[in-house]
């Protein structure tokens, strides 16, 4: 049990580190700061941000660094590269040195690749002490990466309201701190234990519980964070969140004592967990259960089969029968991947679902002050971070959702446990004439699978708010519009951030995942490139005045809709495409993914 204790300790340090290392959200507060000091275009502007966004591309190299060298080093190493990166950038800001545009150019690079490296050391920590519920634990930490910038906020105000460049002292020392902290968890990662299915259920019930505190503290941070213009006020509300970010400290006195209570307090006569609705297994039973499942297997295989026959014909049926994946969690590496038809399918979703989103945040500085909202920068981009979190958070929908698997199989179990008792049997006949045991497992049973819905499937529902977003925001240039689309398209592109994890650890292999999903994310260079290369060009062609070109002292600023008009209906239609891409993964997967569940839930109830 002192193990048990120990990964969820495990969980909490790998929190904390993605609650203060996702420095990639605050790009937007002080960019226009940046691109005043350092008298530069917008189209230059942009390149910084693909720069920052670059380092995706080198996080491979933190998936090989893992297998050379001990974990807790590779996060050091991360964390010093976000202290040189982002420390010489605020002395930069402050204008204490002078460097040419190309060295800034490499600090922002450098800072990106912290960024990576964190999060890839943190998917490791999740992947390796929660192999059950290892999507619960990603979808749970990585959701903490979208509340960084109201956090930094809440420090910032706390320290000096009227510092912008404090946005980056901070981005550089408290990703230091936050891994100093976990280091002594990290340090003491307990062996691999297999569980027992009592305690998977426990695990799961516990994951419930944090996440409610997680929705909590995102509520906390989105509805207050507007309060905290004063420094007292920011200081007190920075208490509530910390403490907040405290609580889940409670969770391994609440496992050990648990532990205790049902060594010194539970008895064989009164549990009702597993080991005792396994004990019951009458031979009648057994034959009801078989028969069920037949028709469960029958019944899926009907409704399976007719679409693979009718569509093997065309280009559509090859696309969707040519080299699918028949199973979720086998081993691919990187020679394998790129020769799948599923990956590059998955790549153009997360490319135009994503990735674009991550551009919109790079941009929202100028968006905001282009539409007449400069003094709102603050507010904007912590309401986009605000959105991510909750959006990583549902991402664990689809876990969630076999609580009613879980649910059935106790309902099941009850009848199991039902059938023996002759007593119990002449009550609820009493009682309840009109219901039949049988017909009631037999619905269950059947519905219990086509409930479950695919991951890809929600991969898929996640890209459709942005795709909204941006056309909403081409057509109307309010404030109301930019906040609603902003908020929609943090909950989509969190949404697709966290849940990518999952896919790739199902899709590609859970032990290639540090290196599969570094592989996955080098379309976020890309796509910040392409995508902000699109956008400035519109921005600059757009600067009409010369007398609007001083406004940021040698900055060219535009004002008015048109500045990024032309780029939302751009913007829009790519993720169309991403969309369309996430429906076909999701077609090509679904019976991987359903194979899988019903494996899993006849598992469950045998």
């Amino acid at each position: 049990m002192v193990g048990q204790s120990r990964k969820w300790m495990i969980l909490i340090a790998t929190t904390w580190i993605q609650a203060f290392t996702g420095t990639n959200f605050d790009f937007s507060s002080y960019s226009s700061t940046l691109k005043s000091v350092l008298g530069i275009s917008q189209l230059q502007l942009n390149y910084l941000s693909v720069a920052s966004d670059m380092g995706k591309a080198f996080g491979w190299c933190s998936g090989v660094s893992l297998m050379c060298l001990p974990l807790w080093v590779v996060l050091f190493m991360a964390a010093f590269l976000g202290v040189f990166g982002f420390g010489v950038q605020w002395l930069v800001i402050k204008q204490v040195i002078t460097l040419p545009y190309f060295l800034v150019f490499v600090l922002c690079l450098v800072a990106g690749c912290s960024i990576c490296w964190f999060n890839t050391v943190c998917f490791v920590l999740c992947i390796r002490n929660f192999p059950t519920n290892r999507a619960l634990a990603l979808s749970l930490t990585i959701s903490f990466n979208g509340v960084s910038a109201a956090l930094y906020t809440l420090i910032a105000n706390a320290i000096n309201p009227d510092d912008e460049t404090l946005y980056l002292f901070l981005n550089a020392l408290v990703p230091l701190l936050a891994s100093s902290l976990a280091l002594v968890p990290i340090l003491r990662q307990p062996p691999l234990q297999l569980l027992s299915t009592d305690t998977t259920s426990w695990d799961s019930f516990v994951f419930f519980v944090l996440n409610v505190l997680a929705v909590f503290t995102g509520l906390y941070l989105l509805l207050l964070n507007s309060l905290s213009s004063k420094a007292s006020r920011a200081r007190i509300l920075l208490g509530g969140a910390l403490i907040l970010l405290l609580l889940p400290l409670c969770l391994p006195g609440i496992v050990c004592g648990r532990s205790w209570a049902r060594r010194t307090v539970h008895t064989p006569a009164f549990c009702l967990e597993g080991p005792t609705f396994s004990s019951f297994d009458p031979v009648d039973f057994d034959q009801l259960h078989k028969e069920l499942i037949g028709n469960d297997r029958n019944n899926n295989s009907s409704s399976v089969n007719p679409f693979s026959e009718t569509n093997k014909e065309g280009l559509f049926g090859m696309i969707m029968e040519k080299g699918r994946l028949t199973v979720l969690g086998e081993e691919h590496p990187a020679r394998l991947l790129v020769r799948r038809l599923d990956f590059w399918l998955y790549y153009v979703a997360y490319f135009c679902g994503g990735t674009i989103g991550l551009v919109y945040s790079n941009n929202l500085g100028q968006i905001a002050q282009s539409l007449g909202y400069y003094s709102q920068i603050s507010a904007i981009v912590t309401l986009y971070s605000s959105f991510s979190f909750f959006g990583r958070l549902l991402s664990a929908a689809p876990d969630f959702m076999r609580g009613y698997v879980f649910t059935a199989n106790c309902v099941y179990s009850v009848y199991k446990l039902a059938s023996t008792s002759p007593a119990i049997v002449r009550l609820f006949a009493c009682k309840l004439p009109l219901l039949k045991f049988d017909n009631l497992c037999r619905y269950i049973l059947r519905t219990r699978d086509k409930l479950y819905f695919a991951r890809t499937g929600w991969l898929a529902i996640a890209v459709v708010p942005t795709t909204i977003a941006f056309f909403l925001l081409a057509a109307s240039g309010g404030e109301a519009a930019l906040l609603a689309s902003t908020a929609m398209i943090g909950l989509s592109s969190g949404f697709i951030f966290a849940a990518a994890v999952s896919i790739t650890s199902e899709l590609f292999g859970p032990n290639s995942v540090s290196v599969n999903h570094n592989i996955l994310i080098t379309n976020i260079p890309i796509g910040s490139f392409l995508y902000g290369l699109l956008a400035a060009l519109v921005y600059d062609s757009n600067v009409k005045s010369s007398n609007q070109e001083n406004l940021l002292e040698e900055a060219m600023v535009c004002m008015g809709r048109d500045c990024y008009q032309q780029t939302f209906i751009w913007w829009g239609c790519i993720s169309l495409l991403g969309l369309i891409s996430s429906l076909l993964l999701f077609l090509r997967t679904r019976l991987a993914y359903y194979g899988y569940q019903r494996n899993r839930s006849r598992t469950q109830v045998s």
